[in-house]
């Protein structure tokens, strides 16, 4: 994306960073395609005005993936705890005076949530988050849409993305042939489910 064009996006999300009422982006889009870099580098712009709560917090333990039999598929809609993002999002929106909320991170070094890692004050007027499942319409996924003022759904070409979902995998420790098949059996899976949702998105973002 070039400067011009993250500038229009920053000046959209400061449309919702005003003050007096607490608003909710979020950005959507598939593994790899760039969520998390475009929302920091949104609330490094806004300064105070935002603060990032990733999706990627109510990933489920990997100790409780593997009693579920789900290890195989983390990622996958089902090895989140999407009702409890849901309620997170909608304390978020509803600020209490004096109270400040705690919200989890996800830790890519360990493969693992952290509890408590992200501090959001009550007078921030904007909370940003990103994630696969923002615009999915199964199960508890299905209230988050309404939680949302506005939703961004990123589009990046598919090859540049898989390249770039691969070699982050290698750079937080997968053999690169144990990264490519967890990409090819995994991560696509779940790419194909989010781009059902992408006619949902308020906006769609060229990214590159």
């Amino acid at each position: 994306m070039d400067a011009q064009g993250f500038d229009r996006l920053v000046e959209r999300a400061q449309g919702l960073a005003l003050p007096g009422r607490r608003r909710v982006l979020g950005l959507a889009g598939a593994p790899g395609a760039g969520k998390s870099t475009l929302a920091a580098r949104l609330v490094d712009r806004l300064g105070g005005l935002a603060v990032l709560v990733p999706m990627d917090g109510f990933h489920l333990a990997q100790a409780e993936l593997e009693r579920l039999g789900r290890a195989a598929r983390k990622g996958a809609p089902d090895t989140f705890d999407a009702a409890g993002y849901t309620a997170l999002l909608a304390r978020l929106r509803a600020p209490e005076p004096g109270t400040t909320v705690y919200a989890p991170a996800f830790d890519r070094a360990l493969e693992e949530p952290v509890a408590g890692a992200i501090a959001v004050a009550p007078e921030v007027p904007l909370v940003i988050t990103e994630g696969n499942y923002l615009l999915h319409d199964e199960g508890a996924w299905a209230g988050v849409l309404d939680l949302l003022d506005e939703a961004w759904y990123l589009d990046l070409d598919d090859r540049l993305r898989v390249h770039r979902l691969v070699a982050r995998h290698v750079r937080f420790g997968k053999a690169r042939d144990r990264a490519e098949r967890w990409v090819r059996e995994s991560d696509e899976e779940n790419a194909r489910l989010v781009a059902r949702g992408r006619d949902r998105a308020h906006l769609v973002v060229a990214v590159s």
